[in-house]
C-alpha cells in the first residue's frame, strides 16, 4: 500500500480483480469490496514498519499468532495495528468494509495499542505519506486500550465477545469510516462471526488522545 519496492509482485489491490479474473471492470460495478486485516500488524522482509515491536510484546504476538513463514519458517515482523496505513488502503481501494482476523491473538495482553497518526520531528502526520523516506523516519502516535484478558478463541457468537474487545473493534471501524463486517477468532475455517453492516453508523470519533511510542 505504498512502500514500493518492499511489496509483493502481484497486484493485491481492488484494481487487480479484473487482471486476476480476466473479467472487465464493469462486471464488478455492483460488487462490494472488503479488505482483510489482522487485528495487529505483520510484515515479511525489509521495509519501513512504524509500529514494529522489537521486544517481548512483539515476540508474544509472533508466538500467539504463529507468525512464521509457511514455507521457510522465517519469523515475521510484528507490531500494533497501524490504522493510518489501513485507512490509506481503505481509501485507495474504495473498500466497503473490513474483515478483521486473529482477534484471539490479542487475548493475552494487558494493554493493546493502535497507531492513529505519525510524528515526524515536531509535526503530526495523519495521512499515509507518499514518500518512503518520510515513512522510514516517522514514529507512531498510539491510542491505548485496556486488554480484555478473556478468551475469544473459537467464539462464533458476538454476545461472547468481551466488551473491551468491542471497544477496540468499534474504534477501528469508526477511525476507518467503514464497518467491520466479519471477525475471525481462530485458524479454523468455521470460527468466525458475521456482523450486521447495517448496524454501523460511521460515527465521528472526535479528538483522539494519543501517545508517541
Amino acid at each position: 500500500i505504498g512502500t514500493y519496492p518492499y511489496v509483493t509482485s502481484s497486484n493485491s489491490s481492488a484494481l487487480g480483480l479484473s487482471a486476476g479474473t480476466g473479467l472487465p471492470p464493469k462486471f464488478f460495478s455492483n460488487a462490494k469490496f472488503y479488505g482483510v486485516s489482522k487485528a495487529y500488524a505483520t510484515r515479511v522482509g525489509e521495509g519501513p514498519f512504524p509500529t514494529e515491536l522489537k521486544d517481548s510484546t512483539g515476540e508474544l504476538l509472533r508466538e500467539r499468532g504463529g507468525e512464521y513463514g509457511s514455507t521457510t519458517g522465517r519469523p515475521r515482523r510484528c507490531g500494533w495495528l497501524d490504522l493510518v496505513a489501513l485507512k490509506h488502503a481503505v481509501r485507495l481501494n474504495g473498500l466497503d468494509g473490513i474483515i478483521l482476523t486473529k482477534l484471539d491473538v490479542l487475548d493475552a495482553f494487558e494493554e493493546i495499542k493502535v497507531c492513529v497518526a505519525y510524528q515526524l520531528e515536531d509535526r503530526i502526520i495523519e495521512n499515509f505519506p507518499a514518500s518512503l523516506t518520510l515513512l522510514e523516519k516517522v514514529k507512531p502516535v498510539y491510542k491505548s486500550f485496556e486488554g480484555w484478558k478473556e478468551s475469544t478463541y473459537g467464539v462464533v457468537d458476538k454476545r461472547e465477545i468481551p466488551k473491551k474487545a468491542w471497544d477496540y473493534i468499534n474504534f477501528i471501524q469508526e477511525y476507518l469510516g467503514v464497518p467491520v463486517v466479519m471477525l475471525s477468532t481462530s485458524p479454523e475455517k468455521d470460527k468466525y462471526l458475521l456482523l450486521e453492516e447495517e448496524s454501523y453508523e460511521g460515527a465521528n470519533i472526535g479528538q483522539w488522545k494519543g501517545s508517541k511510542a
